[in-house]
């Protein structure tokens, strides 16, 4: 399914800003003993009962809608590898249908008719449920977005990708003058352009102001003109991907030549059926390990949604990844708490982590400061020349200009340049 024009810009405003007991699969960890049981909310001797919330109706529902299946991989493989601490992992899910007064409603729901011990949260509207679950004390891992930097309960690999890495990126693959072209003109995104802006000058590259694109009523040869105009050797999109790729075909067609373009969303085989070929030669910032990678921590991934999520038929999504991503962080501080674990002691626990890394899905994070730190190294995607699929360009490439992998991920060789 392709995502829709609405779908599509939810996610750039994330992007910018985002039960088989016996069984084990390779690399599983040991078994636990049960544990005796403890008072905390959601805790049994023998289960513990985490809260989802996400979009499964309204603007980002479709974008999401892989999120689920992500969720029940992850905590099926806990299950299958003897649960944490002895004890089984399952989750009662509430849907936000993508608003932040709905999201109020369903999250506390969960905290206080279903007692979950914490929240995995795969919704870009918990805005107004955060201050509350920060003053009860309930852990929630999820999407963050870089405002929610004030909550101390809120855990994420990722707040804000650093605009110095794109910059290098850019400076990387032949790009000097950059222009920016936006979908509409949000205070956000704006904001976020800025520090992009600063980023591009502070390698010595020029960046035009932005330029706005609207589908409907603007033409993609306009934009062409404009590139033209100012020499433009690089393009970067704050846009829908199929906005995109709409200006980029049009530059084509005109023979203006880019060096490099980037879109800040798009990684997803679902839009290539329709806009593959268009987007051909686009390079995307991804802030996993790409499936493309390969490698024992994607195996394991892939493996765990074959078996338990066998409704997700494409197991390769951003959303599923990112879930069960999410997943696992909150997996990891239940199980730094201990055998009687509480919430308080989870947040302590989870948030003195210094290196967490996703069994080798995203470069290590520290997640003490990462909620005011901008992640560094991430890696690069580029839609081939046949617009059928993408090719890893960098597995980790840092705002320093470095490509080292962490310890355990050099098997997969990087890309170069076109």
């Amino acid at each position: 399914m392709i995502f829709g024009r609405l779908s599509m810009r939810w996610i750039v405003s994330v992007a910018i800003v985002v039960v088989v007991a016996g069984c084990t699969l390779p690399g599983s960890g040991k078994r636990r003993p049960v544990a005796v049981g403890c008072d905390s909310p959601g805790v049994t001797s023998d289960q513990v009962k985490l809260g989802l919330v996400f979009s499964d109706s309204g603007i980002g529902s479709t974008a999401l809608s892989s999120a689920r299946s992500g969720v029940d991989a992850r905590i099926n493989l806990a299950n299958a590898e003897g649960g944490i601490h002895g004890r089984r992992i399952f989750y009662q899910w509430r849907d936000d249908a993508s608003s932040s007064s709905q999201n109020a409603l369903a999250t506390q729901d969960l905290v206080q008719q279903e007692s979950v011990f914490g929240l995995v949260a795969a919704t870009a509207s918990l805005e107004g449920s955060l201050a509350r679950l920060d003053a009860q004390g309930i852990p929630v891992v999820g999407i963050a977005l870089p405002s929610w930097n004030r909550y101390r309960n809120l855990f994420s690999h990722l707040y804000m990708p650093s605009p110095g890495t794109v910059a290098r990126y850019i400076q990387a693959h032949g790009g000097t003058r950059i222009a920016v072209v936006t979908t509409g003109t949000v205070a956000l995104t704006m904001e976020t352009i800025t520090q992009y802006k600063n980023a591009f000058s502070a390698l010595g590259l020029a960046a035009t102001d932005p330029i706005p694109y609207t589908s409907s009523s603007d033409s993609p040869q306009r934009i062409v003109h404009q590139l033209a105009a100012i020499h433009a050797d690089a393009l970067i999109g704050f846009t829908a991907p199929e906005d995109l790729a709409e200006i980029v075909q049009a530059a084509r067609a005109a023979s203006l030549r880019l060096n490099v373009d980037v879109s800040l969303t798009g990684y997803d085989k679902a839009l290539l059926p329709a806009f593959g070929q268009a987007l051909a030669g686009v390079s995307i910032p991804v802030y996993f390990r790409p499936f493309e990678a390969g490698g024992p921590a994607i195996d394991r991934y892939r493996d765990a949604m074959t078996l338990y999520a066998p409704e997700s038929i494409e197991p390769d999504q951003q959303f599923a990844m990112l879930a069960y991503i999410y997943t696992d962080l909150f997996l990891h501080g239940l199980d730094l708490a201990g055998t009687c674990p509480t919430r308080e002691g989870f947040i302590k626990a989870l948030r003195s982590v210094t290196d967490y890394d996703a069994d080798g899905l995203i470069s290590p994070v520290d997640l003490s400061t990462n909620s005011t730190q901008p992640l560094d190294c991430f890696a690069f995607v580029r839609v081939n020349s046949t617009g059928t699929a993408f090719d890893v360009v960098h597995q980790r490439l840092c705002s320093n200009g470095s490509e080292s992998l962490p310890p355990g991920n050099e098997s997969t060789s990087t890309g170069r340049s076109r």
